[in-house]
This record gives C-alpha cells, structure tokens and sequence, in this order.
C-alpha cells in the first residue's frame, strides 16, 4: 500500500508513567499491522526506547522532526521534546502529566490541521493532567474544546454502542443536568454518527430512563415520565426510529441491547458498568460529533502494573481498528453525499 493510501494515525502517549507506550509497542511490534496504516507517536524516541525494555519489545521506531518526514512503513515517533524526562514508572509525578499534555495538544492541533487522519489517545492520568492548558475532567471534553462539533463519547464493543447523555459530571448534578434539549442533542449526534461512521441507513436506538424502573409512574421520581418520555416521542413523530425510556437493569441484563444500533444513557455509570461488565479490556472509547475522529482504549493509566510487560494490547487494537473502520465510513459518505449534491445542482 503506497503512502497516499495509507491512513496516517496520530497517538498521543498518555501517562508516561503508565501502560500506554507499553500497549502501543506491543500492538505495533507485529509488522503486519503497518499493512493497515501509519503510525506517528507524539512522544519522544527517548522515552519510546526506555518503555522498550519494560516491554520486552524489539520495535524498531523512526524518529521524526516534523511530519513531513514520515516514513509510511515504519512506526514513526515525532520529537514533540528533546530533554531528558526522569521516569518513574507506576507512579504518577507532575511531570508525566505535563509530557502526556504536550502530547495530547499537538496530536490534536495535527488532526484538526489534518496532518493526520485520526488521533488514538493512550491514557492520561487526569489528576496530574489538570494546568491552566488542561481544565477538564477528561479527553472528550478537551477534544470538544479544540475540534469543531459538540460531542458524544460512545463506548463499544461487539453488538453494543453506548453513548451518555451526561458524561463525567457528578451523580448528584446528573438529574438537573439532563434537559430536553440535551436530550435531542444527544439523540441527533448518536443518529448522525451511526449513519455517516458506521454506515446504518436507518438505525434503531434505545434511550435509558434515568430512574429505577423508570420512576414506576411517578413513585420513584418524575423525570422519566414528564421529561424523557415526551421528549422520545417528538423525536418519533419526525421519523427517527427511537425507543424507551427502558430500565437500565432490565434493558441489559435481558440483553435487549442486542437489537439495537445505539444506546444512550443517561449518565456515565448507568451507561459504564453494565458495558464494562460485558467488555472490559477489549472495548473502544469513541468521540463522536467531532470534526476530527478519535478513538482510545476502555482502560485506564493502571500504574499497578506500569514497567512490568503485563499490560494486554487487545483494546488498544481495537481502537486503531474501530478508527481505522470509521474513518473509511466517514470518508465514503462524505463521497456518497458530495455526489448527490452534484447531481442536484445539475440538474
């Protein structure tokens, strides 16, 4: 595959001190995958080469000034610094956040620069993350600051997209926090993106209610009833193939999820442990809404086991293949609808 065909991956590296150069070595050190693409790690060769020996990894990386100098058959490694970084390997410091921010900015300036196709993020501690650059509570809501669009994180897995109507906000804010329109929001970036990033004409999602039992009419809170409910059923009126609100525990533990393209739910745990029960360690964090496309694995920094070569790669493969996946789906609709406007304005 010659160098124009080849999909240009961006990685931001994370927590230095984490998993996330070691899962990133080790997805790359089978050569097969630069058959899919190529990959350019924000970071430092310096760093690149330490994390090798905790990984056992004999990757060889090409290092690069500028990406004008990518080598599309190698992983190459952008110099985004030069100085020595004291590692410390399982513990989060000051500094590894700071290293892991730099990262992160200029991986995200090169994809809404298009310098890259998209950005997969390794994990960012968001403790020693937060500076007066980094005021977030996580990657998403960073993202959403810098690309155009407003965003949905979905997690997925095999059978499952979940998206969440509220994200990280505390539990005792998520009630006031969900309103109608974030509602339709949520609804319209979830029905957009499964049409134009997955290729469903037509998909079918399921909205969770936001109390037990959705509120048992009334009993146990009114949200569900006087908020989501009415709100769901305009939404069907327009055409969009809409259901619920169905109770969280019910909903999956019958597996009702399976005959749905997307779900949304209402706030990130609802949403996360159920997912993270049937998905943990092999599932996709995706940033839909976005101009730009990025995707990370479902894990986190998991300093405990940092320098050790026990860190499994398998969700960060998933990441780059979902990536790869909806970057393709993206770019034929993209064809798809620029013809139809075309054809429209000839005729």
């Amino acid at each position: 595959m010659d160098k124009e065909k080849k999909i240009i991956v961006g990685i931001s590296v994370g927590d230095l001190n984490g998993i996330g150069l070691e899962v990133v070595l080790k997805t790359f050190e089978d050569k097969r995958m630069l058959d899919f693409c190529t990959p350019v790690v924000f970071g430092s060769s310096k760093v690149v080469s330490y994390h090798n020996k905790f990984a056992q990894s004999e990757l060889q990386s090409f290092a690069i000034s500028h990406l004008g100098k990518i080598n599309p058959n190698k992983m190459n490694v952008l110099n985004v610094w030069e100085e020595e970084v004291a590692m410390n390997l399982g513990t989060p410091t000051e500094e590894s956040g700071s290293y892991a921010l730099q990262s992160l900015v200029l991986a995200t300036d090169a994809l809404r620069d298009g310098n890259i196709d998209l950005l997969i993020t390794a994990p960012i501690s968001k403790d020693n993350i937060q500076s007066e650059t980094f005021n977030f509570a996580g990657h998403t809501e960073f993202l959403e600051s810098k690309l155009a669009g407003e965003s949905l994180m979905i997690l997925m897995t095999e059978g499952l997209r979940l998206g969440l109507v509220t994200g990280h906000v505390p539990v005792s804010k998520v009630a006031e926090t969900i309103t109608k329109e974030l509602i339709l929001k949520k609804v319209e970036i979830m029905h957009r993106t499964l049409v134009q990033d997955f290729g469903i004409s037509k998909p079918k999602i399921a909205v969770l209610g936001l109390n037990p039992h959705c509120g048992d009419n009334g009993v146990i809170g009114n949200e569900d009833e006087e908020l989501i409910r009415p709100t769901l059923l305009e939404i069907q009126e327009k055409g969009k193939l809409v259901y619920g609100p169905y109770a969280a525990d019910g909903f999956f533990g019958s597996k009702n999820y399976q005959k749905f393209d997307g779900v949304l739910a209402m706030y990130h745990d609802q949403g996360l442990v159920a997912f993270k029960t049937i998905a943990f360690g092999s599932g996709v964090n995706f940033t839909a809404g976005l101009s730009g496309i990025r995707t990370s694995p479902d894990h986190g920094t998991a300093f405990e086991i940092a320098g050790k070569g026990a860190a499994n790669p398998s969700s960060f493969k998933e990441a780059l293949f979902t990536g790869l996946e909806i970057f393709k789906t993206r770019s034929r609709y993209k064809r798809l609808s620029e013809n139809r406007l075309k054809v429209k304005k000839t005729r």
